[in-house]
């Protein structure tokens, strides 16, 4: 197994746990938050398939998955194409309810897609290419490969753990204020 095979499942293993994460939920529970400001299952599958996206696109030089197959226009987001939810507030967050639900997992699955055939395209060399010399050391392919799985995997914990907290109190919130 080469490092390319092993961030191929590492970003696998996102793919899996994303799916389990929203497995049945509705969209009202998609949408439910533990306090007025605190973020969403929906936001954070949403916010981690446009960050992986965004980043992807951005080493491999090729379109965002986002734009290129049309999943804004599904979304009907009202935010700028590019945005990936960098500093969103509570009312950017709420903006995120998916239905149906299945629109989440659908997006993430056409950018993991996308991953994984970028990640065929690598050799072990490629990935000490410098893809980002802003940062002290400078950050090369592997690095960046490994924040974004590193940033899936905590995005996707959250979202089990709400996943959790909604099944154990049996809530079904309203889906505009995501309150029981």
């Amino acid at each position: 197994m080469n490092a390319t095979d092993v961030l191929a499942d590492a970003f696998s293993r996102v793919r899996d746990s994303a799916h389990a994460a929203v497995a049945d939920l509705t969209a009202g529970q998609l949408a439910w938050r533990a306090d007025p400001a605190a973020n969403t299952v929906a936001w954070l599958l949403w916010h981690l398939a446009r960050v992986q996206d965004d980043h992807v696109a951005g080493v491999a030089g090729s379109p965002q998955v986002w734009t290129a197959q049309g999943w804004s226009e599904r979304f009907a987001l009202p935010f700028d194409d590019a945005e990936i939810g960098y500093g969103h507030h509570a009312a950017d967050v709420a903006a995120v309810h998916p239905d149906p639900p299945d629109l989440l997992t659908g997006y993430l699955d056409a950018v993991l897609a996308r991953t994984g055939e970028y990640l065929a395209t690598l050799t072990d060399t490629d990935l000490d290419r410098v893809v980002d010399e802003d940062w002290d050391p400078p950050v090369t392919l592997g690095v960046r490969l490994v924040s974004i799985v590193d940033d899936d995997l905590q995005h996707v914990g959250q979202a089990a753990l709400l996943r959790g907290i909604v099944l154990r109190e049996a809530v079904e919130p309203d889906t505009v204020t995501g309150r029981a």
